[in-house]
């Protein structure tokens, strides 16, 4: 037996291969294009060597670089699966020449079965009945004249095609001609042959093989026959043994045929014969012969007991093999190939990421059931090779056993992201004749498929799938809640359709999607109105907002923009949207790649699958048109005073002008958070102390939904994809009945803050809920005593001193729905964290069912909690009970583990984020252009080097996870020499790269995905976060825990690279060491290195303060958030022939495409603007020569403002 065989294929076989080598205790080696490196023939293979990212010719096909590698790796054996090279004769003897075992015929069998005509001629000889047919055609009016004397139909085809390639039916002269040179050309680059001859075709045909294995001696056994009838488009799609609906005589006719064919030229190893069966007359006739195992081999195995893969590597090896023993099939064996396609457009072939791949539990744990693949969760099929994923194989003892468990494993697979055949396949399952075994070739063009679902012409904007009540229960690991940010539009447009209240639909953003029903469906379109419309039969019909509308399959939807007032509008779908669910939920969270479609908004191409009503939706007759959403441009947002204010963070002026005044929306909002224009505070504090050096730094704590967070001097409302944890202060928090207002917010639109009381948020809230319940409009008037004055203190609504406490507690709201419980003085204090992660513990062990999350920060813990079950006060009551409880944790000690993680050092995705910053935010900014000079410079240090040396020498113990998203930690250095301490960005940068390192106030956070972010960057890292896949690292989503403690080692951008792109796989151990940490143990360090320590802090401290002194002296502490000042360029008068191209929208350039010479086509580019965190690009109408450009980068522009002077083209 050999010690090593190479698979030259790729997919399913390649996995199907290395299955059996596992069996035999044989090494197995694959080859991948770079498109495939991490497909599970990859990940499953001991060894895996790269062919490159050419094109098939020069990877799977490449001859020589296969056996290069084949030697390089010592395998005494080549399996070329099937397709690619196992079927070409010169690589077979350049096998034997190497001295490396082809698993296959030999090239002179190829040769004489390989080749269509020839193989016509050997069955000739062998009395085996043919087909009227031609030799090999020289040119198409040879084709045209034998195509004649044959009579129509007659099926071209290519003399070494393959698998339903270089295949064409024609039914007449001229489709023969339009067919000729297409099926030359796609067999010459398919299979470096062009040689094509033409048969009769019988139309109501049957396609019957005949599994024969030879040892190359004589001998050769037949392994039953298969009908492979069922096809489209000349390639099969279900397969099954025995072949229904044939005589035995017939049956044995066939075997003896193929035998007497295989034994003509002493066959080796597997292979099929195939015949056309006219059902009809009974009679059967030669088609060809595969010199390879099929596709469909394991329906074969599956009956007979047999492993034709290890046979022909047995074979090979020089292994006996069994051929004087009688099989005999056992049962029924069925096939569906399960393709990456579009039933619905012609089985156009749909490449892309599959974001979920289910097959059903018992697949491959019983005869019964068996899956072969290449996919799994995450894969991303490539548009380079065939199309199909999977291979469903169902046996029983009956063939209507077989259909039934083949039918139940297809309804329970779930295979989402790109398009299938896997509705289509039940289709065909349904189908009674399929059911009685009356197939026959061209069954399948009968066939009528129409699965629920809507195509999407074009996308819109920024279209996702969201739904309600969103993600829950994950806000302590940075996973934000997503969902419609106008909930209110959307959950009313749900409750007036007769929909679940769960029920998914899509968000609109300004410009919606032209979408295209693939079946019938009623609609709604709730929140800003937009000019919609639908186009039947050539007609364009104007759709009406909040008014269920009954679409027909091939209407053309167009979802319009909005025309007035308002961001977002929704499309509400009876019975909803049907796509996984991802955490709970199927809404879409666009930054972190997962939910929805794909992780992603819409685009072209996208298909969309709906549930199936079965009429049980009931659409609402009528209802208070009170209810619907007042859309304007001038909005009153209703607040609860905290958890931060005066006197402690802002003055007393700070909170009576953020009251007082009328905030502008900035263009660079987003559904993470709304950015405010207004007066700066003048703050109550100098700086953050060791949280950060900008007075707005505070030691991280969770942040609430809708909480108003000042990122240095500028305000940010918090969206729904808004982070969890963070270290700014908020002095408000928008009320969860006024939560749906900042979805409708855009660029422009003023906003005034009302505070209002804990007991009007809660009445608003259930006042809200009952009147979509009722459809009737239940709003209550809000009395003067419902509106309060914030007063001095009055974010503090309850506290414990530190004469009862150990640390003393303070209780802060966060809005109606969250409360923040704080320990200690504010700074950074281990032992804080470990009275918060003990609060935690311990209200999860009560199983109070109105808390919905608790989410840690460094010294606070925030509970969210239904204030409308559970009242604030009652929630106090426990807090302070819980106390009592807690004790004082001086022996405390919780698990810990060290987790050492790769940095590459100031990376180059680091210096292109500060790179975007510069240009688009803020040019004058003190850390820039290089953070780590910076770092270096407030922290008083010598040398980058010395910086360098702190990151790599400390241990960071991660006090939170999700400081900025998905499990990213906020850690902080154990000893305190090595707590290096920066300010964060004001305002804070609009892109990050996924997992930079950086360095905030005495935090290190490691970016869980791309987005938004504050921290001055040191470097990046491996992936915190694991959206498919279960590893030895990631046993869930996320890598790291609380109390991990983080310690980084060196590499270079390249090799950090390699390092992500397998990390995700499983492909690149990191080292974990399991520990403790000691609270007790810890404070005793602390105490011992006391001098040192004090003498560290003395010296960062000088800097700190120096820094902070030089921004006052040159006016850089506070920062003017304001948009760029337009100028006035575009009054200039236009000269003949020219014409400007105008801004659409409020934002700034980010980059200009083009410069003053330039000629451009109509609807090339010229410019992309920032507008609301998504670049936009500009482009004109006609051609023309670019004059002048008016509008620099990071110059601001609002809607109708001139970007650039062209002159038409003459």
């Amino acid at each position: 037996m050999f010690n090593k065989v190479l698979i030259a294929n790729r997919g399913a076989i390649a996995c199907r291969i290395i299955r059996t080598l596992k069996a035999l205790n044989v090494t197995s080696v694959v080859v991948y294009h770079e498109a495939d490196q991490h497909s599970l023939h990859v990940q499953q293979a001991d060894e895996a060597y790269p062919l490159g990212s050419g094109s098939v010719a020069e990877t799977y096909l490449n001859q020589s670089k296969l056996l290069a590698i084949a030697k390089e790796t010592g395998a005494g054996a080549i399996h070329p699966g099937y397709g690619f090279l196992s079927e070409n004769p010169s690589f077979a003897d350049a096998c034997e020449q190497a001295g490396i075992e082809f698993l296959g015929p030999r090239s002179e069998q190829m040769l004489s079965f390989g080749l269509k005509h020839s193989a016509r001629d050997l069955a000739q000889k062998n009395n085996v009945p043919l087909l009227p047919g031609t030799e090999l055609l020289s040119d198409v009016n040879e084709a045209l004249t034998s195509a004649d004397h044959i009579g129509y139909p007659v099926m071209l085809k290519s003399t070494a095609g393959g698998g339903g390639i270089g295949m064409q039916l024609c039914y007449s002269a001229q489709q023969l001609n339009n067919a000729f040179e297409s099926v030359k050309r796609l067999s010459a680059n398919n299979f470096a042959n062009d040689g094509v001859f033409i048969e009769k075709f019988v139309e109501r045909a049957r396609h019957i093989e005949v599994q024969i294995f030879g040892d190359g001696q004589g001998k050769v056994i037949a392994f039953g026959e298969r009908d492979c009838s069922l096809q489209r488009r000349n390639q099969k799609v279900l397969e099954e043994t025995p072949a229904p609906n044939i005589s035995e005589a017939t049956r044995k006719a066939l075997h003896d045929t193929a035998i007497r064919l295989g034994q003509s030229v002493n066959y080796r190893s597997a292979g099929t014969v195939e015949f056309i069966y006219d059902a009809e007359t009974t009679e059967f006739y030669f088609l060809e012969v595969n010199t390879r195992l099929q596709v469909e081999h394991g329906v074969t195995e599956q009956v007979f007991g047999v492993d034709l893969v290890e046979w022909m590597i047995k074979l090979g090896a020089g292994d006996a093999l069994p051929f004087d023993q009688t099989f005999n099939a056992q049962g029924h064996s069925i096939q569906a190939r399960v393709y990456a396609e579009d039933a619905t457009r012609d089985f156009q072939p749909s490449a892309g990421l599959l974001s979920r791949v289910t097959w059903p539990a018992k697949a491959n744990t019983s005869k019964a059931l068996r899956i072969d693949t290449w996919v799994e969760s995450g894969t991303q099929v490539p548009a380079l090779f065939d199309p199909m994923v999977a291979k469903v194989i169902a046996t029983a003892a009956t063939r209507d056993e077989a259909i039934a468990i083949l039918e139940q494993a297809l309804a329970d697979t779930e295979l989402y992201g790109i398009e299938t055949n896997r509705r289509y396949l039940l289709d065909i399952l349904a189908n009674s004749d399929v059911k009685n075994g009356l197939v026959y070739t061209q069954l399948l063009k009968t066939l009528e498929h129409a699965p629920h679902s809507m195509q999407v012409i074009s996308a819109g904007t920024q279209t996702t799938i969201q739904d309600l009540p969103a993600r829950v229960g994950y806000w302590n690991i940075g996973v934000p809640p997503s969902g419609p940010f106008d909930n209110y539009s959307f959950a009313l447009g749900n409750r007036l359709i007769g929909n679940d209240e769960n029920a998914a639909g899509l968000e609109i953003t300004l410009k919606g999607p032209v979408l295209k029903m693939i079946s019938a469906a009623t609609i709604m379109l709730a929140g800003a109105n937009t000019n919609a419309s639908y186009e039947r039969n050539g007609q364009t019909t104007t759709i009406p907002f909040w008014k269920a509308i009954s679409l027909e399959a091939g209407d053309i939807l167009n979802c319009g923009s909005v025309i007035e007032a308002g961001a977002r509008a929704y499309l509400i779908i009876q019975g909803g949207i049907n796509c996984p669910e991802y955490l709970g939920s199927r809404s879409t969270f666009t930054l972190g790649q997962f939910g929805g479609h794909n992780g992603r908004a819409l685009l072209p191409g996208d298909v969309l699958h709906l549930t199936p009503t079965n009429g049980s939706a009931k659409i609402a007759a009528v209802f208070d048109q009170l209810m619907l959403p007042k859309i304007t441009n001038h909005w009153q947002l209703r607040v609860i005073y905290g958890p931060h204010g005066a006197p402690e963070f802002f003055t007393p002026s700070d909170i009576e002008t953020f009251f007082g005044h009328e905030w502008e929306v900035h263009y660079n909002s987003s559904r993470t958070g709304v950015r405010l224009i207004g007066p700066k505070p003048e703050w109550a504090r100098n700086d953050g102390g060791e949280a950060g050096l900008h007075p707005s730094n505070i030691h991280d704590n969770a942040y609430a939904i809708g909480t108003i967070d000042f990122t240095g001097d500028m305000p940010v409302i918090l969206g729904p994809d808004g982070p969890s944890l963070g270290g700014f202060v908020c002095p408000a928090t928008v009320i969860h009945a006024d939560l749906w207002k900042l979805g409708q917010l855009k660029a422009g639109d003023t906003i005034s803050f009302i505070p209002v009381s804990q007991d009007a948020a809660v009445r608003l809230a259930n006042a809200q809920t009952e009147s979509i319940a009722s459809l009737c409009s239940l709003e209550p008037e809000l009395s003067q005593g419902d509106i309060v004055s914030p007063e001095v203190g009055s974010a503090i609504i309850r506290s414990i001193s530190t004469e009862n406490h150990p640390t003393g507690v303070v209780y802060r709201p966060s809005g109606d729905r969250y409360l923040l419980v704080e320990y200690g003085p504010l700074q950074l204090d281990i032992r804080l964290r470990f009275r918060v992660h003990a609060l935690m513990q311990y209200l999860e062990s009560q199983g109070i069912t109105a808390i919905s999350e608790l989410t840690p920060g460094i010294r606070s813990l925030q509970v969210h909690y239904d204030s409308t079950v559970l009242s604030q006060n009652a929630l106090l009551d426990l807090l302070v009970l819980a106390e009592d409880q807690l004790g004082d944790l001086q022996n405390a000690e919780v698990p810990s583990r060290i987790v050492h993680l790769p940095l590459s050092w100031n990376d180059i995705a680091c210096q292109e984020a500060v790179d975007k910053y510069v240009k688009s935010v803020r040019a004058d900014a003190p850390w820039c252009p290089d953070n780590i000079e910076f770092i270096r410079r407030i922290n008083g240090l010598d040398s980058i080097d010395d910086v360098k040396k702190i990151v790599f020498d400390a241990n960071y113990l991660v006090m939170g996870l999700g400081d900025v998203y998905l499990g990213a930690p906020v850690a902080t250095p154990m000893d305190p020499r090595h707590r290096l301490v920066t300010t964060k960005y004001n305002p804070a940068r609009t892109w990050t790269a996924e997992n930079s390192v950086g360095i905030g106030g005495a935090y290190m956070c490691i970016y869980g995905m791309e987005g938004p972010g504050g921290y001055q960057f040191v470097g990046r890292t491996l992936q915190m976060w694991n959206r498919y896949k279960t590893t030895t690292e990631f046993t869930q989503p996320w890598l790291l825990r609380f109390f991990d403690q983080v310690k980084f080692y060196e590499v270079d951008h390249d090799e950090l690279q390699h390092i992500r792109n397998v990390f995700p796989h499983g492909q690149y151990p990191i080292k974990i060491e399991e520990t403790r940490f000691n609270l007790s143990e810890y404070e005793h360090f602390l105490a011992e290195q006391k001098n040192e320590i004090s003498g560290f802090q003395n010296e960062r401290q000088k800097a700190f303060q120096a820094e902070l002194e030089d921004w006052k002296a040159t006016g850089r502490f506070h920062y003017d958030s304001e948009p760029a000042e337009e100028n006035n360029a575009d009054e200039r008068v236009l000269l003949d022939g020219e014409f400007t191209v105008d801004s659409h929208i409020s934002g700034n350039v980010w980059q200009c495409l083009v410069e003053p010479g330039t000629h451009i086509e109509a609807n090339q580019p010229l410019l992309i603007l920032e507008s609301m965190k998504m670049e936009i690009e500009v482009s004109s109408h006609q051609a023309g020569t670019v004059v002048e450009i008016l509008r620099q980068q990071g110059q601001g522009v609002s809607p109708g403002k001139a970007l650039i002077v062209l002159k038409a083209d003459a």
